[in-house]
C-alpha cells in the first residue's frame, strides 16, 4: 500500500473497524514456577487494557488463549474475571452484525453475538478460535472457549465439525460504510487439513451481492513453516479473494503485514505473547497488533508488549576459540565454563540496560545460552553453574543448553542415525517405522493412528489411548477376516496388511482414531481419575512445551437478538452465503 493510504486511515471515524488482533497467549503457562508463574496473566491484562484504552470495536484472538485443554480453576478464574473487568460496560457497539448468527455460532447454546444479548452488558466483543492447545474433545466436542462463550464473555467461532468437508461461513460485520467479512477457522490436524484442501473439500463462503466492497479478514490456527511434506498450510492454499489473514500457532513475532505475490491477499503472523520454549524464534520482540480497517483499506499499527518478560539467546561454537582453549589445553573444561559465565553475564548485564524505565517488565530474564561442544570437548556440571546464577535469571536449570553436531552414521542395526529437528510425536513415529527393518512394521496400526495416540498420552494424559486404539483395530481386523472367510496363515498377512494399507489417509483412518481416543477418555472418567488427570497433564505440558528446538453509514445496533441473513448458493471452492 502506498504510504499516503496508510497515513489517511489513521485517522478514526465512524466508517473505521478498529480491532485489536492477538494470538496464543497460552493462559496459564507455568503457573505452578514460582517465578514465572504470573506472566501469562499480567500479559493478558496487559492486552485487555490496550484494547480498552484504545476504545477498539472488538478483540480478535487467533487461539490458544489457554495453554491446556483443560485450564486449572486459578486460569479459568482469573481469565473470566479479567474478561468481565475490561469487557463488560455501557461502552456502545457502533458495528452491526448481519450475517445468520445461528451459523457462525454454530457449536453454542446461544448462537448470537455476546453484545446482542438483552441480559449481558459487553463493551468490547471478544471474538476468538481455538488453537491446538485448547481444542474441543470428548464427545461433546468442548473446549475452554466454550466455557467462556456460555458465561457470554467470548465469542467462539470457526468450529469446524465434520472431518469430511468444511465450509466457512463469515461473520459478516458492518460499521458505517465499511463492510467487514470476518473468517474463522480452529486448529485441525495439518496433514488431515492439507489433505481436505488438496481434494477441494475446503469452501469459503461469500455474500452473493456486493463481493468487492467487502473486506475479507480471515484467521487461522495451523503450521505455516513447513515441518514436513504435508505438516503445514501453504499460503497458496488460502483463496485469492481474502484481504489480511491473521496466523496464529507460529509462536516468532512477525506482526508487520507481508505481502503474498501469489495470493495478492496480506498475511500478518503476531506471534506468542510468552516464551514456551527458549528458542530463537521466541527472543524476537512481542507485539500486538492495532488493525484499522476503512472501505478495502487497512493500517496494522506495532504495540509492543511491556509486561512480557525478557528472553535472550545466543548459540557458542567452542571450536570457533582455538585462541583461547583447545580439547588439549590444560583444565579446559574449567576454562570452558569460565567462558560461558562471562558470556551468560554480558546477556544478563545487555537485559538490565534494556530493561531500565520499564516499570511494567519482570526483573529476572530468561536466559538460554547453546554451547556447541564438537571436536573433542566435554560438558561441564550445569547444577553447579546454574547455581551462581538462581538470584538473577527466571530460569537458572536450563541457562546452558549443551549440543553437539552429529555427522550422520550407520548404527549396530544398519540404520541412518537422524536428528530430529522441530518435528512432533506423529512425525517421529512415521520416520521410525519407514527406517526400520521389515520385521517391525506395524501389522494392525498405521503410523498415523499409532502417532496420534502416543501425542494424546503425551500431552493431555490419555494413559489408555495406546491401549484403546490398539484393541479397537483388533476388533476390527478379526470382523474383517471373518466376514472375507480367510483362513490360512499366508492370506491372513496378505489380507491384514491389505486392510491397514486400504485406511491410510483417508476419513475413516480419522474416525477411528477419534473413536479410540475418546474410548480412552470414557474409561478415565468411569475410574473417576479425571481430577487426577488434570495436576499430571499440566506438569505434562510443562516439562514438553519448555523445548529447546527451533521449530513463517448504519444506525448503532441495539442489544436485541435480531440477526440478518444473506442469500445465495454454494459454490465449488469458494462458495456464496446461503
Amino acid at each position: 500500500m502506498e504510504s499516503a493510504v496508510w497515513l489517511s486511515l489513521l485517522l478514526d471515524d465512524e466508517d473505521t473497524f478498529k480491532i485489536l488482533i492477538a494470538t496464543d497467549i497460552h493462559l496459564g503457562y507455568m503457573e505452578k514456577d514460582a517465578i514465572r508463574g504470573n506472566d501469562t496473566y499480567n500479559t493478558l491484562e496487559e492486552i485487555l487494557k490496550c484494547a480498552q484504552t484504545n476504545q477498539v470495536d472488538f478483540i480478535l484472538l487467533g487461539g490458544d488463549l489457554f495453554h491446556e485443554n483443560k485450564p486449572s480453576r486459578r486460569c479459568l478464574h482469573t481469565g473470566i474475571t479479567m474478561l468481565r473487568k475490561y469487557c463488560m460496560g455501557d461502552s456502545p457497539i457502533l458495528f452491526n452484525i448481519l450475517s445468520d448468527q445461528a451459523i457462525n455460532f454454530n457449536t453454542s447454546k446461544f448462537p448470537w453475538v455476546n453484545y446482542q444479548d438483552e441480559n449481558l452488558n459487553i463493551s468490547i466483543p471478544v471474538f476468538s478460535i481455538h488453537g491446538n492447545h485448547d481444542d474441543p474433545t470428548g464427545a461433546e466436542g468442548l473446549c475452554a472457549l466454550d466455557l467462556l462463550g456460555s458465561c457470554g464473555l467470548v465469542n467462539h467461532f470457526g468450529h469446524s465439525q465434520s472431518v469430511e468437508k468444511i465450509q466457512i461461513s463469515p461473520i459478516l460485520m458492518q460499521k458505517g460504510s465499511t463492510k467487514l467479512a470476518l473468517y474463522g477457522l480452529g486448529s485441525i490436524p495439518d496433514e488431515r487439513l492439507y489433505r481436505m484442501f488438496v481434494n477441494n473439500q475446503v469452501t469459503m463462503l461469500r455474500p452473493k451481492e456486493d463481493q468487492d466492497e467487502w473486506f475479507n479478514l480471515f484467521t487461522i490456527h495451523q503450521n505455516r513453516s513447513k515441518h514436513g511434506p504435508t505438516n503445514y498450510i501453504p499460503e497458496q492454499f488460502l483463496d485469492d479473494f481474502i484481504d489480511l489473514v491473521v496466523w496464529g500457532h507460529e509462536h516468532e513475532c512477525l506482526i508487520a503485514p507481508t505481502r503474498n505475490e501469489q495470493q495478492l491477499f496480506y498475511v500478518t503472523q503476531p506471534g506468542s505473547s510468552v516464551a514456551t520454549s527458549l528458542s530463537p524464534g521466541e527472543a524476537a520482540k512481542k507485539h500486538i497488533g492495532l488493525l484499522r480497517v476503512k472501505g478495502r483499506k487497512m493500517n496494522l499499527q506495532k504495540i509492543p508488549l511491556q509486561t512480557v518478560r525478557q528472553f535472550f539467546i545466543q548459540d557458542l561454537v567452542l571450536a570457533d576459540y582455538q585462541d583461547l582453549f583447545t580439547p588439549d589445553t590444560p583444565q579446559v573444561t574449567k576454562k570452558v565454563e569460565d567462558f560461558c559465565y562471562a558470556k551468560v553475564i554480558e546477556m544478563i548485564e545487555e537485559a538490565e540496560r534494556e530493561r531500565l524505565g520499564c516499570d511494567l517488565t519482570p526483573e529476572k530474564p530468561l536466559i538460554r545460552l547453546r554451547v556447541d561442544y564438537s571436536g573433542g570437548f566435554e560438558p561441564f556440571n550445569v547444577s553447579r553453574f546454574s547455581q551462581k546464577f538462581v538470584d538473577r535469571v527466571a530460569n537458572p536449570k536450563d541457562i546452558i543448553h549443551f549440543v553437539r553436531r552429529r555427522e550422520q552414521k550407520e548404527d549396530i542395526k544398519g540404520l541412518t542415525q537422524t536428528k530430529y529437528t522441530g518435528l512432533r510425536v506423529e512425525d517421529l513415529v512415521k520416520q521410525y517405522f519407514e527406517a526400520a527393518e521389515q520385521k517391525v512394521q506395524l501389522s494392525l496400526l498405521t503410523e498415523q493412528g499409532m502417532g496420534k495416540a502416543i501425542q494424546e498420552f503425551v500431552d493431555k494424559d490419555e494413559k489408555d489411548a495406546i491401549e484403546e486404539l490398539v484393541s479397537y483395530q483388533l476388533e476390527k481386523t478379526q470382523r474383517h477376516l471373518q466376514a472375507r472367510g480367510v483362513t490360512t496363515e499366508q492370506d491372513i498377512d496378505a489380507e491384514i496388511l491389505r486392510f491397514r494399507n486400504s485406511k491410510k489417509n483417508t476419513t475413516e483412518e480419522d474416525e477411528e482414531i477419534r473413536e479410540a481416543i475418546n474410548r480412552a477418555k470414557a474409561h478415565r472418567l468411569e475410574r473417576g481419575d479425571n481430577l487426577q488427570g488434570l495436576d499430571m497433564s499440566d506438569e505434562l505440558a510443562d516439562v514438553a512445551m519448555d523445548s529447546d528446538e527451533d521449530p513463517a453509514p448504519v444506525a448503532p445496533p441495539t442489544r436485541g437478538r435480531g440477526r440478518g441473513r444473506g442469500r445465495g448458493s454454494r459454490g465449488r471452492g469458494r462458495g456464496e452465503l446461503s
